[in-house]
């Protein structure tokens, strides 16, 4: 007997090259357990072609899927693949959910969204930061900290002309990569948006002694958990944020609008996700 409508899960995914590292599917199979959503998360590797990117989307809406996160290298692509963006995407130029409805494909970017209530939480509210880095998720920090009015931006990164290129986003001021130093004294938030300090990169060189002691420090890395920077942040007296919190947060639009009804953020996840991580370094 074929299995009724009903018994049909509700079908959603990752798609990234490489993807097997992603934990999105921990966390959304952890909501769906929670609530008894029927529903499946999978991972997908797509080569990194305009080719195998269509070639993906168009197999999931066929299969039912209802909608997909995407992540390195597919940001950009997945933004010129949708038939429609949200604002926030538009600007950054850079999407991480795609969600399938008969009318096509909408495209949005929850990650900047996470950045901005993680930025909103801060107390007192920073009023200057300083961005590292000039990929997406450097161009989604930018996105956030405006959207948030955060009225003092400065971006560098390692290719300077990179920066150059995305700092319109949020009129922020590019200074040299060998200035970054320099800047933190004037800086009440730092967001590493690059992959130094990354399980395997060189680390991030930065004095953070310099900061105010006001100051709040994010990683969107989260492997290793505790980067060196974030070590360097606690040590000096200062607010860590690690990159497990913007990841728990960019998962709850996607799992509301494709998987089940409620997504709550929590201790018990936060530990799953933990162990996980700690499972991986072993």
């Amino acid at each position: 007997m074929s299995r009724s409508r009903a018994e049909t899960p509700r079908l959603a995914a990752v798609l990234g090259w490489p993807v097997a590292h992603s934990l999105s599917p921990l966390i959304h199979m952890t909501w769906a357990a929670r609530e008894g959503a029927n529903a499946r998360y999978d991972r997908i590797a797509v080569e990194p072609s305009d080719e195998a990117f269509q070639a993906a989307i168009a197999r999931l809406r066929a299969e039912g899927y209802r909608g997909a996160n995407v992540t390195i290298p597919h940001k950009e692509r997945a933004l010129r693949y949708a038939d429609r963006a949200s604002a926030a995407a538009e600007e950054i130029g850079a999407a991480n959910m795609l969600t399938f409805g008969e009318d096509g494909v909408t495209a949005a970017n929850s990650d900047a969204a996470a950045l901005r209530a993680i930025i909103l939480d801060l107390d007192p509210l920073p009023r200057s930061a300083l961005v590292l880095g000039a990929g997406g998720a450097a161009r989604g920090a930018l996105w956030a900290l405006k959207s948030a009015s955060v009225a003092q931006i400065a971006l560098t990164n390692r290719t300077k002309a990179r920066a150059e290129a995305i700092a319109a986003i949020a009129d922020a001021r590019v200074i040299d990569w060998r200035d970054r130093n320099d800047a933190l004294a004037t800086s009440e938030f730092v967001i590493n948006a690059t992959s130094l300090g990354m399980t395997g990169e060189p680390a991030l060189g930065l004095d953070l002694a310099r900061l105010p002691k006001t100051a709040a420090v994010f990683d969107a890395v989260y492997a290793p958990l505790e980067t060196a920077l974030l070590r360097a942040a606690a040590a000096n007296g200062l607010k860590a944020i690690d990159g497990l919190e913007m990841l728990m947060r960019q998962a709850v639009p996607g799992y509301l609008a494709w998987l089940g009804s409620r997504a709550e953020i929590d201790a018990d996840l936060r530990a799953r996700l933990e162990t996980a991580l700690a499972a991986r370094r072993e």
